[in-house]
């Protein structure tokens, strides 16, 4: 047996799929009004499509599926009227 150490190889700088973003700004990450509200009127849309799917009522499950697309109107309309990221309306607290 040898005793010489062993290495893992090293990645190529270079090859990571990450390589061409730019970090500097920050992301903001959808922590707004705008971003809750589409996210929780969505999740109803859902709940509403999977039991009406479980059951097989489709009239029901369209209407959770027109929920779900209600919700991304909200929201879009939510963030022009400055309740998003970084939105007029929203305090900036710093944090």
């Amino acid at each position: 047996m040898s005793k010489a150490p062993v290495s893992a190889p090293q990645p190529a700088a270079g090859t990571g799929i990450y390589d061409g973003v730019d970090h500097r700004e920050p992301t903001g990450h959808g922590n707004s009004p705008a971003a809750w509200t589409t996210v929780a009127v969505m999740l109803i849309g859902a709940l509403i499509a999977a039991i009406a799917f479980v059951i097989a009522n489709t009239p029901i499950f369209i209407a959770g599926v027109v929920i779900m697309l209600l919700g991304l109107v909200v929201g879009f309309a939510m963030r022009k009227a400055g309740y998003g990221v970084g939105g007029s309306k929203l305090k900036n607290t710093g944090h």
